[in-house]
């Protein structure tokens, strides 16, 4: 599960980590919730490996959708199933992204409050989510680009809070899932293993996290404990 997340890298950090010909402003999110727009790293087009940076909506929208409303908000695919499923199976097969992190939290309820943590790899560095995307037209001809992150059984550091996290690709694993299309699924399915847990950081953070209207600082700052 992955509901919450936030990025914080600056813009030039990203553009080079992510081999972009440009490095568009990205502004640091501390709080990302679901349906906001987020940063999404794809293709220019299926048909060369041209890098872009852009925007989209965070909960994977089907090309078929006729009523927003009343679908489901898809933020997440299991990447067991996610080639087996009609929601997903198209962009599984030639849609694929990554979405730009630092970090992403997840909850332990203490009675009837749920206590926020932070799941990072070490130094905060930056890294990527495994996705993928969509592209919506309404009914006015308006296109929205929408995207899911894919995940995966947890590691032995999230498993304490929940049993599953997010897919995060190394360097080698982003050029893998985004090069043009591959007709050796088998290899990318070596991609979905959970992160390396000794290189992983958990650490508890407010409940102001639990409000998506709160996006500083504030809500990746640990709790000290005295």
């Amino acid at each position: 599960m992955c509901g919450r997340f936030f990025l914080i890298s600056q813009s030039r950090e990203v553009s080079a980590s992510f081999g972009l010909e440009e490095a568009p402003y990205i502004e640091p999110r501390y709080n990302i919730a679901p349906t906001q727009s987020i940063a999404v790293v794809r293709l220019a087009s299926e048909n060369d490996d041209v890098r872009i940076l852009t925007y989209m909506r965070w909960g994977l929208v089907p090309p078929w959708t006729k009523d927003l409303s009343k679908l489901p908000t898809l933020i997440n695919a299991r990447s067991e199933s996610a080639n087996e499923k009609p929601v997903f199976r198209g962009a599984f097969k030639k849609r694929h992204c990554v979405i730009p992190a630092n970090g992403f939290f997840e909850w332990s309820r203490r009675g009837s409050t749920k206590e926020p943590y932070v799941f990072q790899l070490s130094r905060q560095r930056l890294f990527a989510f495994a996705g993928l995307w969509e592209s919506w037209e309404n009914l006015d001809g308006a296109v929205l680009e929408s995207c899911t992150i894919l995940t995966t059984e947890a590691n032995d550091v999230v498993r304490v809070l929940h049993d599953r996290m997010p897919v995060i690709l190394d360097h080698d694993g982003v050029d893998l899932w985004l090069k043009p299309a591959s007709k050796d699924q088998g290899v990318r399915r070596k991609l979905f293993r959970s992160a390396n847990s000794n290189d992983m950081e958990c650490y508890q953070v407010s409940t102001r996290v639990n409000n998506p209207k709160y996006d500083d600082h504030h809500c990746i700052e640990p709790i000290i404990s005295f």
